[in-house]
């Protein structure tokens, strides 16, 4: 494979390969649809993703997510709608789609048998990056990840967060134009997860599209922009502050109590309100006007012997929104 990727004092290099093509638009699809047989996978799913931005695709499991990324990545072909990722068409020109992008899948994808640096060599060369670049590059990934020092040390032996910025520094060696991250922190301690996506807003700050599925909701609070998906259809589209004034429904009272588990079993067989939920060590529960059922709610619980430590109506989390609108799907 050539080289086709400029230096690094020249600049990105998408820069000057994307002025020709759309100037906003990273991603676009319009009724985008998969079907395998009778089940229909992704359901005439349509949005957009903005260039620089970090877009979060969430949903459950099954939901449709990694399967409209395979679409997006021209890997499997759509049964109806279409969609274009660069500038490029998904069915026609896919070949053109991968040479500009990078991909981390949810499963750690680099090879454990190899050293950090034999494993850093591998995809640059396989990415068609060699010599004094590759060297510059490796280099720099390791800086960013972190990893100076480990270069010798077998993948195996690295820590999930540690493995995670290998595995993303292996996916921008070729300075790809977007990443896309398939849950690229399943598993991952707190910690490691929160500098990962430091480490995102670093390649979005540097002009990068990032497309990123998680079942974090903490994680999706810093996408710029969010797509909701269920059972394959889109059941909300925004940033975080706009899906969270769309589609919560009601009011979110928080109750801090003993037993939060009985309190549930409590609310719920009361019919009181509309949903009920664990959030951490604490309950949320949800209704058109929650602020108000606080007394019949400390009258109920006290009498089942669970004692209310705290209550009050708070902002609505992702989560709860997530929940609300998956339920109301």
């Amino acid at each position: 494979m050539n080289e086709t990727v400029t230096p690094d004092n020249a600049g990105p290099p998408w820069q000057d390969s994307s002025a020709a093509r759309d100037a906003a638009c990273a991603i676009k699809t319009v009724e985008l649809t998969k079907r395998f047989d009778s089940f229909t996978a992704v359901d005439q799913v349509t949005f957009d993703v903005q260039r620089g931005e970090i877009f979060g695709f969430l949903g459950p499991n099954g939901a449709g997510k990694t399967t409209t990324i395979r679409m997006l990545l021209g890997l499997i072909a759509p049964t109806a709608g279409l969609g274009n990722v660069l500038g490029f068409d998904i069915v026609h020109q896919s070949a053109e789609i991968r040479r500009r992008i990078g991909y981390m899948s949810q499963r750690f994808s680099l090879y454990n048998d190899l050293t950090v640096i034999e494993n850093l060599n591998f995809f640059g060369r396989t990415y068609g990056v060699r010599g004094p670049l590759l060297q510059h590059r490796k280099n720099t990934v390791l800086e960013m990840a972190g990893l100076q020092g480990r270069e010798r040390e077998l993948t195996k032996n690295l820590a999930g967060g540690w493995r995670q910025r290998l595995a993303l520094g292996c996916a921008i060696l070729h300075q790809p134009e977007m990443l896309f991250l398939d849950e690229p922190t399943a598993g991952v301690d707190p910690i490691s997860r929160r500098e990962f996506w430091d480490l995102l807003y670093v390649l979005s700050g540097e002009g990068r599209t990032v497309f990123v599925t998680t079942h974090y909701m903490d994680e999706a609070e810093h996408c710029h922009r969010l797509a909701f998906i269920q059972r394959g259809r889109l059941v909300a589209l925004g940033s975080p502050e706009e899906i969270k004034a769309q589609k919560m429904r009601g009011q979110v009272l928080e109750i801090d109590c003993s037993g939060p588990e009985a309190a549930m079993g409590v609310l719920r067989s009361a019919g009181l309100v509309e949903e009920v939920s664990l959030y951490g060590a604490s309950i949320h529960a949800v209704a058109q006007d929650a602020g108000a059922l606080g007394p019949q709610i400390r009258q109920l619980l006290g009498a089942a012997g669970i004692e209310i430590r705290s209550m009050a109506v708070i902002a609505p989390s992702l989560e709860d929104v997530f929940i609300s609108s998956a339920r109301e799907t």
